[in-house]
């Protein structure tokens, strides 16, 4: 029987190319892209916290652009590239952008992390050397209840100053 037969009625074959590598799994019409990269793809770094775009928490890359998970139907995100939290380090070596967060005390209850990790990569990408007020703004959209944000600007801007650790391929 053809792998598309073994669907559950209504639902859409999803392929998405996620953090390098092929993937695919099935998806109603209504299913968010953060809900199909975690439950049908596993990759549970990817968190939900309002639904509604505002935290930030749910942030990937979507054909290189920063994008709320929360509000892209799984459906159109058909065939784009994906990148999440678990996409950063490679190896199993944490990413500069990664190794500066922690050596800065980032995070306290991690909830937010996913988020700010994947929109401040997207900075880096874009502006390898921001200035703070750029790294403020850049972060802007993104919440934490924890922090204070202090700690994770230092963070950013450590990692933008920092050389890469060896063996880590840039963020």
């Amino acid at each position: 029987m053809p792998e598309s037969d073994l669907r559950p009625q209504g639902s859409l074959t999803i392929r998405l190319q996620v953090n390098g590598e092929e993937r695919e799994g099935a998806a109603e019409g209504r299913t968010t892209l953060a809900d199909f990269l975690r439950d049908q793809l596993g990759l549970t770094g990817t968190h939900l916290g309002c639904e509604h775009g505002v935290c930030g928490a749910c942030t990937v890359l979507l054909d290189s652009l920063p994008t709320r998970s929360c509000l892209v139907l799984a459906a159109s995100a058909d065939g784009s590239h994906v990148e999440t939290v678990e996409g950063l380090a490679g190896n199993g070596q944490l990413s500069r952008l990664q190794r500066a967060m922690w050596d800065s005390h980032s995070f306290q209850c991690g909830f937010c992390t996913p988020g700010f990790l994947i929109q401040a990569a997207a900075l880096l990408a874009e502006n390898p050397s921001p200035t703070e007020a750029e790294v403020r703004h850049a972060l802007s959209g993104n919440l934490c209840r924890c922090t204070g944000y202090e700690s994770i600007v230092r963070g950013v801007m450590a990692a933008a100053a920092g050389p890469e650790p060896a063996g880590v391929e840039p963020t």
